[in-house]
């Protein structure tokens, strides 16, 4: 079907989180904090287990792949959220909002799958302790991480495939905060709804297929199996407080690392 002529729409208009002028003004100081705290948390976490040659393990290693997606989800549409909470005109261009649906699904899809390869990760820990570093090696770790993104890079361009190919000719506006797939989709010039069925039918079976993994590796495990729970539940924000901050290893190496600090500003 030739839709040249049907794609008109240069622009869309993001109606955002709520009308209120002082209630925006709120949310700007509360998403502003959130921000900051997010993205400080992951790079904080990235770079400690970089330096401590005491996090070189395959699970820090995981641990500081996960903060990464967890940060750059948290670029994708943050910012532009806080920025328009004091424009009162909230557009964004249509390359913009392919970008956006582009790097979200990329971004999303590889977290899925990088917290099946923790799950795995600690099922042979558990269950393996003896062939841990020879099962878990270094090469390994590297080609799971890989395969992770590569799996978000394919699920994000089987939705793009289609959304591209969409003819936009009429109502342009989004009520959100950012390019969300279904709500795009309802712009388009023609019957939306098995589309509409088939693109969640797509990011359903990524995301069913990965939380039954993770329940069947902790069902055979028999530990922690609350975090099966929490790997699809829980946001970027708290992923810093869980995984790492509240692990004793890393309780470990900031303490190594305010000690270094210590010792070398009295030096000084």
């Amino acid at each position: 079907m030739d839709t040249g002529n049907l794609s008109i729409v240069s622009e869309f208009v993001l109606l955002g989180l709520c009308q209120s002028w002082t209630m925006q003004v709120l949310l700007l100081l509360i998403f502003s904090i959130l921000f900051l705290i997010i993205v400080s948390g992951n790079i904080a976490i990235m770079i400690l287990i970089t330096i401590d040659t005491h996090l070189h393990y395959p699970m820090y290693f995981l641990l500081a792949n996960l903060s990464f997606v967890d940060m750059w989800l948290c670029l994708i549409t943050t910012p532009k959220m806080i920025t328009d909470f004091v424009r009162e005109k909230k557009t964004i261009s249509f390359g913009g909002c392919m970008c956006q649906v582009l790097f979200v699904h990329f971004c999303g899809g590889g977290e899925m799958v990088l917290l099946v390869v923790m799950a795995y990760d600690r099922y042979v820990a558990i269950c393996k302790p003896l062939h841990y570093l020879t099962i878990m090696n270094v090469q390994k770790c590297i080609w799971l991480v890989a395969i992770s993104w590569t799996i978000g890079f394919v699920h994000a361009l089987s939705q793009m495939a289609v959304i591209m190919q969409l003819p936009f000719c009429g109502p342009r506006e989004i009520d959100s905060f950012f390019c969300d797939i279904p709500l795009v989709i309802k712009l388009a010039c023609i019957d939306s709804y098995n589309l509409g069925i088939l693109m969640n039918a797509d990011s359903g079976v990524l995301t069913m297929t990965c939380f039954i993994v993770l329940l069947i590796s902790y069902t055979i495990t028999w530990v922690d199996k609350f975090l099966a729970v929490f790997y699809s539940v829980f946001t970027p924000l708290l992923n810093p407080a869980i995984y790492t901050l509240r692990n004793k290893e890393i309780k470990n190496a900031v303490k190594r690392f305010k000690s270094y600090y210590m010792h070398s500003k009295e030096n000084i």
